[in-house]
């Protein structure tokens, strides 16, 4: 008996033992339950045979009472509903659910979180207005909901906080105007409502009464009008955003006076217009950090008083219609590391000591007049990164300063008139990925010390007057990505080093003098989109293995001296441009390019023979009886061909008259029509012509015939494939039939295809559309078409497919998701303009206001499906955007959304990281017309908007369609430079129907 009561003694330490977590920890495990599976991984160490929760990760606990105060889950990628349990923990002061994706609106059991101070839920997916009960927290101090998608107004309780410090809701769909009740808010030292889609409205003055704010960030909210002189009254303001808004007019003065304790001031991308003011009101700036007025009208000169303040850190005023010349009062800001004044009108020389006093990092005074010489001493502090000088009338040498500045990445100083060598050392900085040089006059020889640049990736020096030969060394360079020296006097060989340069995507070394044999083993350079060596003295053969080159698309072998016969391994490529001409080829010209595409690709070559060459080869006699003697062959085969055909068509004849009879017969009882428009033709007489031999394209929803009817009208026969089984492929055929029916029936507009009419009976499902005679974008856009393609049409078919979309968006009750925008479904008619088609995934999304529907499975394409539907399975117009954006992208590089030139990136990424490391120019299609550069750059900035991996921040479609006309009226900067700061000028509320039928 004494046994059995010990042994029941220890069942029951043990069991207390296994369950004695504190009620702290339950609650910590009823959230970590009340949050989806995906979220046990990071929260797997939260055990339950613990005494407290106070040892675990991202749990905080106070020293002596072991209450939970605070606890940081941000990151970790959670997901579900706002756990309410954890309102529950009567000590929890700080919450961070940061940078997750969380859903659903916020429950009122937040306001039971009587405790918090700090209330972090930023970047997640939640949804709905906002909870009006946070007010009632009354010890909170700091409130993050930014990056969010809560809708509707602010709501006025907002107004009641007792101690808020700081509120951030940017990045959200808030509407309404910004609230003036929130002045009431004096306790405020930090508020940010930036990037919301407000109605347009003046900036509350009453902003002035909050004198405790030291942060205010009113961007890209539709400010309008003035910017308040008594905003000046603000004296404890460090950082002021008013950046993406219409604001107009000039800077006050006043303004500018009372912001003794400024530290940032940013007025980018508005419509500022005037001088900046002058006087000693600078004076009173002595905390200002940073300056940005870029992206506005401003004129004038810029103000010495400005440019002296000792802690000035960052000037940006860039695109202006500033004049005169850089203070040389600049010199005394000992603090500055960024310098941007690109694309104004400044004038003059340098400060000959810019950048000795300061530790200056980013410099770009591009498309300026500036003269003389480069400043020496712009790297003295050994902090330079980025120099760009492109388009002014610098002179000189390139200073020896820049070569020992190893901290330098970017060098741009194309397009003036420097001279003398480049600094020896220049060439070799190791962490330099950016060389540009072209457009100038200088001289000297590539430097072996190139090999030391082992993070080059761009390397430009067309245009100047550079001898010697291409050193051994740049086979070196495993990052290069391009190599153009164009226009120089380069000679000798090309290196065999070149072909380890394995990322080498561009290599221009036309017109120089360089001679000998285009290198063997070219064909590793699997990246070589772009071959340029015209006008040197190479000989030899034109290599085999340039037809292995798996994504070449412009080759330029011409005016050389190149011999033998065109290898036919070129036939494998899908040239844009193919140019052999002026060289010393002969023998036949390869079948593939025997064609108009290519008749002035082969001129100059006369030992050529081809259709298109007019002097044929002069072959032997030999030749010639050889070619009568096969004469009496072809003959023959042409005569029993005759024969065949006579035979056959008789045959098919016969045959199609049995047919005829037999439908005419069973038709009317098996086939039910149901027409959308007024037809001029008889839907029976579709059925009879539905034969292979019309044929134009097969999906994965059926086939697509051309249908050329009796009264010469041309249709398109969508035939939708018969169900394999009696459920999955049948329901899936009836879904596609069902949604196209139900959205094009009932559409009405000229860049949305036209549903003439449909058939439905049994297994039998036709869909007739009007004939897109010109096919799809993607058909020649990503064939050897492209060249049909230029900008001017471009264009249009991006402003056709986007006023398609705008009308499915804006203008249909309920709004209409396309949910498969891509180059495939925008067919092009006989004069290119373009219609939205394909509607077998389109849905209605009946309530837009309060977040975006889910979805069973990602519809779509890859390569165009936006981030967030791909893992949320949740579709709002946000989604279709993000696919025309892609399309956009297409239109502008020529490019398809997926290739394996790629690596492991789509379209969207290949563009950005080109974009930082090489510049515009290796984005935009080479076959365009470089005179639309301006037009092509301006259309990229819009695609690269509609592309953000935040939804919050991409353009409405209304506001694309009218970014997209605005392009061709905005003035063009003298280069047309991609600037990241292009700002989105359209209006949500301008009535734009479009042009509906």
């Amino acid at each position: 008996m004494p046994h059995l009561f010990l042994l029941l003694l220890l069942f029951l330490s043990q069991t207390l033992t296994t369950h004695s977590l504190n009620q702290q920890g339950l609650f910590l495990l009823q959230a970590k339950n009340q949050l989806l599976p995906s979220s046990s991984l990071p929260l797997q160490d939260w055990n339950p045979r613990d005494a407290t929760p106070c040892n675990w990760a991202h749990v905080t606990c106070h020293p002596n009472t072991s209450q939970v105060t605070s606890l940081s889950l941000s990151s970790l990628s959670l997901s579900g509903p706002f756990p309410p349990s954890l309102c529950r923990l009567p000590s929890l002061s700080s919450l961070s659910l940061d940078n997750n994706l969380l859903i659903s609106p916020l429950p009122s059991t937040l306001s039971l979180c009587t405790s918090l101070t700090h209330l972090n839920l930023s970047q997640n997916l939640f949804t709905g207005p906002l909870p009006s009960l946070l007010s009632s927290l009354p010890s909170l101090l700091h409130l993050d909901l930014s990056f969010n998608n809560f809708s509707s107004s602010i709501p006025p309780s907002f107004s009641l906080f007792p101690n808020l410090r700081s509120l951030d809701l940017s990045a959200n769909l808030l509407n309404g105007t910004i609230p003036s009740f929130l002045t009431n808010l004096t306790t405020l030292t930090s508020l940010h409502l930036s990037y919301n889609p407000f109605l347009p409205s003046p900036i509350p003055p009453h902003f002035a009464n909050m004198t405790n704010l030291q942060d205010l960030s009113l961007s890209g909210c539709s400010l309008i009008g003035p910017i308040p002189p008594s905003l000046g009254k603000l004296s404890n303001l460090r950082n002021l955003e008013l950046t993406y808004n219409n604001l107009h007019g000039p800077i006050p003065d006043s303004f500018i006076s009372g912001l003794t304790s400024i530290v940032f001031l940013e007025l980018y991308g508005n419509s500022l217009s005037g001088p900046l003011p002058r006087g000693d009101i600078w004076n009173n700036l002595t905390h200002l950090e940073g300056f940005d007025a870029s992206g506005n009208n401003l004129t004038g000169t810029i103000p010495s008083e400005l440019t002296r303040l000792k802690k000035l850190g960052s000037l940006n005023l860039f695109d202006n219609n500033l004049h005169g010349s850089l203070p040389e009062s600049i010199v005394e800001a000992e603090s500055l590391y960024e310098l941007k004044l690109f694309n104004n009108s400044l004038n003059g020389t340098l400060p000959s000591q810019l950048g000795s006093n300061s530790p200056l990092q980013t410099l770009d005074l591009s498309y300026n007049n500036f003269s003389g010489d480069i400043p020496a001493g712009l790297c003295s502090q050994g902090a330079l990164e980025d120099i760009m000088l492109i388009s002014n009338s610098f002179s000189g040498r390139i200073p020896d300063g820049l070569g020992d500045c190893r901290s330098l990445m970017r060098v741009r100083v194309r397009n003036n008139n420097l001279s003398g060598t480049v600094p020896d050392a220049l060439w070799g900085l190791p962490h330099l990925y950016l060389l540009e040089l072209d457009e100038n006059s200088l001289s000297g020889s590539i430097s072996t010390s190139i090999s030391g640049a082992t993070n080059m990736s761009s390397l430009s020096l067309s245009f100047n007057m550079f001898s010697g030969s291409v050193p051994d060394e740049i086979g070196d360079l495993g990052n290069l990505v391009q190599f153009v020296a164009s226009h120089n006097s380069l000679s000798g060989q090309i290196p065999t080093s070149v072909v380890k340069l394995s990322q080498l995507g561009k290599l221009v070394i036309s017109d120089n003098e360089l001679w000998g044999e285009i290198p063997l083993g070219i064909g590793a350079l699997e990246k070589l989109n772009d071959l340029d060596l015209s006008n040197n003295k190479l000989n030899g053969n034109i290599p085999g293995e340039l037809g292995t080159l798996p994504v070449l698309n412009y080759l330029d072998l011409s005016g050389n001296l190149l011999s033998g016969r065109i290898p036919t391994e070129l036939e494998n490529l899908k040239l844009n441009m193919l140019n052999l001409s002026n060289n010393q080829l002969s023998g036949d010209i390869p079948k593939e390019f025997d064609n108009e595409n290519y008749k002035n690709s082969f001129l100059g070559n006369p030992g050529l023979c081809g259709s298109l060459i007019s002097e044929l080869c002069q072959n032997s006699g030999e030749n010639k009886k050889s070619k009568i003697k096969y004469d009496w062959v072809f003959r023959l085969i042409f005569v029993i061909a005759g024969i065949v055909f006579v035979v056959g068509v008789t045959w098919f004849w016969l045959k199609f008259r049995s047919i005829k009879k037999m439908k005419k017969r069973v038709m009317p009882n098996m086939l039910k029509w149901r027409s959308f428009h007024k037809l001029g033709f008889s839907e029976c007489e579709i059925v009879k012509l539905l034969n292979e031999d019309n044929v134009i394209g097969s999906g994965a929803s059926g086939k697509v015939y051309k249908v050329v009817l009796s009264n010469g009208e041309a249709v398109a026969v969508k035939k939708l494939w018969g169900p394999k089984n009696k459920n999955n492929a049948a329901s899936e055929k009836d879904g596609f039939f069902e949604a196209e029916v139900e959205t094009l029936g009932k559409i009405r507009h000229k860049n949305i295809v036209r549903l003439w009419c449909c058939c439905n009976s049994g297994d039998s499902k036709l869909l007739v559309y009007e004939y897109m005679p010109n096919g799809s974008l993607a058909d020649l856009l990503h064939s050897s078409k492209r060249s049909l393609l230029d900008w001017p049409i471009r264009y249009r078919i991006a402003i056709d497919a986007a006023e398609g979309l705008s009308y499915l968006h804006h203008y249909c009750v309920p709004p209409i998701v396309h949910r498969d925008v891509k180059s495939h479904n925008i067919l092009l008619d006989e004069e290119f303009g373009a219609k939205v088609a394909d509607f077998g995934v389109a849905k209605t999304v009946r309530r837009v206001s309060q977040g975006a529907e889910s979805m069973s499975a990602v519809a779509g394409s890859y390569g165009y499906i936006a981030p967030e539907y791909a893992y949320t399975l949740r579709v709002n117009e946000k989604s279709d955007i993000y696919s025309f954006g892609v399309v956009i992208l297409e239109l502008v590089s020529g490019r398809a959304p997926l290739d394996p030139a790629y690596g492991e990136k789509d379209l969207v990424k290949w563009v950005s990281s080109t974009l930082e490391q090489s510049g515009e120019d290796q984005v935009i299609d080479p076959t365009m017309d470089v005179k639309y550069k301006g037009e092509i750059i301006k259309v990229l900035s819009i695609g690269l908007l509609c592309t953000n991996p935040l939804p919050i921040n991409r353009p409405s479609m209304r506001k694309v369609v009218k970014m997209l006309h605005e392009v061709s009226e905005i003035p063009r900067t003298k280069s047309g430079k991609l600037s990241p700061y292009y700002q989105e000028e359209a209006s949500d509320n301008e009535n734009q129907h479009g042009n509906m039928v």
